[in-house]
């Protein structure tokens, strides 16, 4: 890949990024390209990690190089839907590439702070990492953002839920296979929420597709607070497949089997009967700030939209870019925390505008659940 600055070039700074998801690989490899050194600092271990299939938009013509490096990575520059867990192997091959990052797993930070130097992390083996700037990447449930946004910590439950299930289309029959000029999203309505079916692109060298079922439901929040789902107003995990009561698995069956069409009925059928889709409680976050001194948010840490609006993975590329382009301008000094300044001006009022015009559908349909 081009780089902005090759790796014999004198370090224009240091930072800690928080988390190692897909926003904290796009930050790391941004920041990298500005010349950085960059500790990104992952709390569970290297496994292979899955996920739902990501609405990834392509580049402008106006994109910068940064932009456009990450939008190859997620999608080779175009629109299309990806699978999570191949986007996040793509960008964790090029963080491991680059000897700017310095990317570390099993690593769980659990206290922030910053003075007027420098801004750290202490690890849960009383390890203290400083840099120049530290990063929230680490998602809905932030620990950076409480520090950043104390008053305004917690991602709040928006009142329905998402079934989400992914098939291997080799599992389906043949006849029930889509076709390849099938197009790449459906939606579907449902008596008890949407569904959105997809068909996925699986991979480098894989010659199946996935077929994905997204599945919006707000019949279920009494079994998601019953489970410990969900307290309060705050989401605490998402549902396994292993973990659905066997009486809402048989709920689910002849909901499915009576109202679908294929190819989604069998794919959810497949996923129901294996126990391989989950329940996901849909949280929202409006976020009133994005950084403190010399410390910001970004991703899931910094907004969290309703997945209803398909944009949270592009607004996360664009965090990463437009922190790139601020941190380019120098971070010597006083400098760290202007140029984070100039970072929440760019992204602050389009994120709480993105969050926001999902929360409209949260009211009309999430709260008629309760």
């Amino acid at each position: 890949m081009n780089k902005l600055f090759s790796n014999n070039e004198v370090s224009r700074g240091s930072a800690v990024v928080v988390g190692a998801s897909l926003s904290g690989l796009m930050a790391a490899i941004a920041l990298a390209e500005e010349g950085m050194q960059v500790t990104l600092l992952e709390k569970v271990g290297k496994g292979h990690r899955s996920g739902a299939g990501l609405q990834v938009d392509a580049a402008g013509w106006n994109a910068t190089g940064t932009e456009r490096l990450l939008r190859n990575l997620a999608s080779g520059g175009k629109r299309s839907i990806q699978l999570w867990s191949s986007i996040e192997s793509r960008l964790r091959r090029e963080a491991e590439a680059t000897s700017k990052i310095n990317l570390r797993y099993d690593t769980r930070v659990k206290e922030v702070g910053q003075d007027g130097e420098a801004a750290w992390v202490v690890t849960d083996q009383n390890e203290t990492i400083r840099g120049d700037l530290v990063i929230g990447a680490d998602g809905h449930h932030s620990l950076v953002r409480r520090f950043v946004a104390p008053d305004n910590a917690e991602a709040k439950f928006a009142g329905y839920m998402v079934w989400i299930a992914s098939t291997n289309e080799g599992e389906l029959p043949k006849l029930l296979r889509p076709g390849q000029k099938h197009p790449e999203v459906t939606m579907l309505g449902s008596d008890s929420g949407f569904l959105f079916g997809s068909i996925i692109d699986a991979g480098e060298g894989v010659v199946n597709r996935r077929i994905g079922c997204t599945w919006y439901d707000n019949s279920r929040n009494e079994l998601l607070r019953n489970l410990g789902c969900v307290k309060g107003d705050v989401v605490q995990h998402s549902l396994n497949g292993q973990d659905i009561p066997v009486e809402t698995i048989d709920e689910l069956i002849m909901h499915v089997t009576a109202r679908w069409e294929e190819p989604w009925k069998s794919a959810m059928l497949h996923a129901l009967h294996n126990r391989t889709l989950t329940g996901t409680p849909i949280k929202e976050y409006v976020p009133n700030r994005l950084v403190r001194g010399r410390i910001a948010l970004i991703g899931d840490a910094a907004h969290v939209p309703a997945p209803i609006t398909a944009s949270g993975f592009n607004a996360s590329l664009e965090d990463a870019v437009e922190l790139g382009k601020c941190v380019s301008k120098g971070i010597q000094g006083e400098s760290a925390e202007k140029v984070l300044v100039q970072y929440e001006k760019a992204r602050l009022g389009s994120v709480r505008r993105m969050v926001q015009s999902g929360k409209m559908y949260s009211t009309s349909f999430g709260l008629s659940g309760e």
